[in-house]
């Protein structure tokens, strides 16, 4: 199993795996509900909609997918990376998705016209994880060099993370693509996550997980290293939050 994600009322939980299926399972009682059956190789991420009622998906045949939770049946399929995705966030309700991939890029999708309406960012090196928030008001983003497609909803004030095989994590303005700031760490970072609109959170390989705030990135708040193990996941809990290592 490499990804689960819950749905926002609790009552459904999906799961992707390194056999090429996804399945949809009642989160009472683990019961199987449905069998995603499209990507061919591993999928590797996986997250229900706001609603609930539809799942995204992303695998290493580069492929990303849109499925029904109530009959199984794939919506539709991007297709554009060249590299496996690794990571997806969805933007505000939904009618806008993002992806990153092994091919160093980071895409913005409509999920109406199932067409890719831009790349956020190219990194020439994987981009394990992806995250997106809501920006301080005193961040600045930048300004878009064009006018932005009247396609992208949501995309104005917001910040994406990307934690890259390099070592760097990155920050774009989501709307205007231009770099807010980029923090270099020990080691390739696998995961990030918002724990607010100032601060954020991101594991590395070699086990250190990074507090900073994104006015200022020259030094992290703190630095948290238990053990050496890589940092494979991060999700805010309460006033803190959960971290998964690979021990």
């Amino acid at each position: 199993i490499t990804c689960l994600d819950i749905s926002s009322g609790g009552g459904l939980g999906v799961s992707t795996s390194t056999d090429g299926t996804m399945k949809i399972w009642q989160a009472a009682n683990g019961e199987i509900r449905r069998l995603l059956e499209g990507h061919v190789y591993d999928v590797s991420c996986c997250r229900f909609f706001p609603s609930g009622l539809v799942v995204l998906s992303g695998g290493m045949d580069a492929q990303l997918k849109i499925w029904s939770a109530e009959d199984a049946s794939c919506v539709v399929t991007f297709k554009g990376h060249k590299g496996g995705i690794l990571d997806t966030a969805i933007v505000d309700r939904g009618r806008n998705v993002l992806s990153c991939s092994r091919d160093g890029t980071a895409r913005l999708w409509d999920c109406g016209k199932s067409t890719c309406l831009g790349v956020i960012a190219d990194c020439a090196c994987p981009v394990n994880g992806i995250a997106v928030g809501a920006a301080d008001n005193s961040l600045n983003l930048g300004t878009p060099e064009e006018a932005p497609s009247e396609r992208e909803v949501g995309t104005e004030g917001k910040i994406l993370l990307l934690a890259r095989e390099d070592r760097k994590l990155q920050g774009v303005g989501l709307q205007s693509r231009q770099p807010v700031f980029l923090f270099v760490g020990s080691d390739a970072f696998n995961c990030c996550t918002f724990l607010s609109s100032t601060y954020i959170l991101a594991g590395t390989q070699d086990g250190n997980i990074y507090q900073l705030d994104v006015r200022n990135t020259n030094a992290p708040i703190q630095v948290v290293h238990r053990s050496g193990a890589p940092v494979l996941s991060l999700l805010p809990y309460r006033d803190g939050f959960i971290a998964s290592q690979g021990n």
